[in-house]
């Protein structure tokens, strides 16, 4: 199902969230049935020297944080590919390594090759909102043997949110490599906070509106259980940074892999658990 403009326009307007939610729905299912993939992640800091722990469940192991320097950055890659084994390792937002290799000089491409070298397969996110030129930038990911893991937005400046997706759309018509798009904010201002409704609602219209990126994601442990659950039936068909520690101090059920499981079965879909290449962990 393809939404004209008028069509999109008269929805972004509307308060009918039902109405929105469904066709969003009904768009997701159609692309994905009712599947709905999960990535368990385990996250490491960003400074060299620090403590590398590889969860047995996780399918990402994450650098977390930005490095205070090139050689840092290309350092603790080092360290944590070197303890990661099979597990695909990602870190950094492109837009703090725009700003790194600016510091030291250097092009992004090359230290993006250099990140790749050390064994680096993805980058963490790109901020469509922070990038310095987000084409160029994610062009250089990819020619550097390299995977972006996710689009991202950094906040939002205003309520409308049409042409942010709308320019999600025209990126990546120019590169063709976006797998998933989180179009949540990663911050918020606590002065003017978002709402239910309205991240219900900017979920939906991701879905609608960015027609030529096969995912929208939903980060589990920034938003939470109930609203991620919200997401999954209103348009998103991902799950990001699911927590990788099978601890079942509070019982089973509240572990975070049967936690996941039922809050997608319980919105109707199909959990189907994957890595950070997004290969099946169940195939």
């Amino acid at each position: 199902m393809t939404e004209s403009d008028a069509d999109l326009a008269a929805l972004a307007a509307s308060h009918d969230i039902i109405d929105l939610g469904m066709r969003a729905d009904e768009e997701c299912r159609r692309r994905h049935d009712s599947r709905t993939t999960f990535v368990r992640v385990g996250v490491v800091g960003a400074e060299p020297g620090g403590v590398v722990r590889v969860p047995p469940a996780a399918g990402e192991l994450r650098i977390d944080g930005t490095p205070g320097s090139r050689a840092a950055a290309v350092s603790r890659v080092g360290e944590v590919a070197a303890a990661a084994g099979t597990v695909p390792v990602s870190g950094f937002s492109l837009a703090d390594l725009e700003a790194l290799a600016l510091q030291d000089g250097v092009t992004l491409r090359s230290f993006l090759e250099e990140l790749q070298g050390a064994g680096l397969e993805l980058v963490a996110e790109a901020p469509i909102d922070r990038l310095q030129s987000a084409r160029r930038s994610i062009e250089e990911v990819n020619i550097a043997g390299l995977a972006l893991a996710r689009l991202t937005v950094s906040r939002l400046a205003t309520g409308d949110v049409m042409p942010l997706f709308r320019s999600v759309v025209d990126l990546q018509r120019s590169v063709g490599v976006i797998r998933t798009f989180a179009p949540l904010p990663r911050t918020v201002n606590p002065a003017v906070p978002t709402t239910g409704f309205d991240d219900v609602k900017r979920v939906a219209l991701a879905r609608l509106v960015v027609e030529n990126v096969p995912s929208i994601q939903v980060d589990w442990a920034l938003y939470g259980p109930k609203l991620a659950q919200v997401a999954l039936t209103v348009g998103a068909d991902d799950v990001d940074s699911v927590s990788a520690e099978d601890d079942v101090g509070e019982g089973r059920r509240r572990a975070p892999l049967e936690e996941i499981r039922r809050n997608i079965r319980a919105a109707g879909r199909e959990a189907v658990e994957r890595n950070g290449r997004f290969d099946r962990m169940d195939a």
